[in-house]
């Protein structure tokens, strides 16, 4: 095999069309390259994730008709994320950090995009005793890179966001350190996902670069292409928290899987009417856009 490649849905709710879109990218994306397809379950909110929602996950992508070479869950995999966590502290770049949200949002300024730019007030704490999370500390530098479809971005995350949290007051892990942990420790060449993501690769990027060289690892930098959107009716992305419409409640329905593919296609662009297609087409028609 070429590389590896992952889809990694979160089990907070089960899968609507934008998740289908972007598993189509990512098989499309290992059939084009030749790539493994690793299958992981990203359940690091605890607080949303329902067994019920990662069973209805691998059961629609299986009444699809996707098939995949590898298998995780993030949940069984503390203990990498600790041992990781402990390199980090090792070389000075974790804190805690006992800010509330009400604080953050008094005193720290926003990005463009409402994202709050932390400005370091616990960056020289080294132990809290009231209630805390762990922050990475990032370097003010500017992290260049290359998306597959969009181009080339150049981007600071430290003006981005600021020191993000890997750990919450909880004992979670963030979904920042999870993948990045994740993609490093499971070989992930090519990352395929939805343009909402697109700029949090410069600061995992920063992050993985800090845990190889915390390792004393070299870091491969993967291949990122960040796809489009599906939208609903008022122009805002599916979401789980919205309550987007669930590929299990087309199925059923009685919808078939063919029905269903041949409807994202057609949202997506990749055919003229809204008609089923199999799921093989399906993919070799995304493959050939790429």
């Amino acid at each position: 095999m070429a590389g590896k490649i992952r889809f990694a849905p979160s089990p907070t709710g089960y899968l609507h069309e934008g998740h289908l879109l972007s598993a189509l990218y990512v098989w499309a994306a290992a059939k084009k390259w030749d790539l493994h397809i690793h299958m992981r379950i990203e359940d690091h909110d605890r607080g949303r994730t329902r067994q019920a929602y990662i069973d209805g996950i691998r059961e629609d992508l299986e009444w699809l008709g996707f098939e995949y070479d590898s298998y995780s869950i993030q949940s069984q995999r503390n203990h990498v994320y600790q041992g990781v966590l402990d390199k980090l502290a090792k070389q000075n770049l974790v804190y805690p950090c006992t800010c509330s949200r009400k604080q953050l949002e008094a005193e720290n300024p926003k990005s463009e995009t409402g994202e709050i730019i932390y400005q370091g007030k616990c960056r020289n704490l080294v132990e809290a005793s009231l209630p805390h999370n762990l922050r990475f500390k990032i370097a003010d530098k500017v992290i260049s890179w290359t998306d597959y479809r969009l181009g080339n971005f150049s981007e600071n995350p430290a003006k981005q966001c600021g020191d993000f949290p890997i750990q919450d007051r909880e004992g979670c892990w963030t979904y920042q350190f999870a993948v990045c942990v994740d993609d490093l420790d499971q070989g992930i060449t090519h990352i395929i996902r939805g343009e909402d993501i697109r700029n949090s690769t410069a600061r995992q990027i920063a992050l993985s670069e800090a845990i190889c060289q915390a390792s004393g690892l070299p870091y491969n930098r993967p291949l990122y292409l960040h796809h489009a959107l599906i939208v609903d009716a008022s122009g805002k992305k599916l979401s789980k928290r919205e309550l987007a419409h669930s590929i299990r409640q087309d199925k059923e329905a009685g919808i078939s899987a063919e029905t269903l593919l041949g409807r994202v296609m057609y949202k997506a662009g990749f055919q003229k009417t809204d008609s089923p297609i199999a799921l093989n087409d399906a993919i070799d028609k995304i493959a050939a856009s790429l």
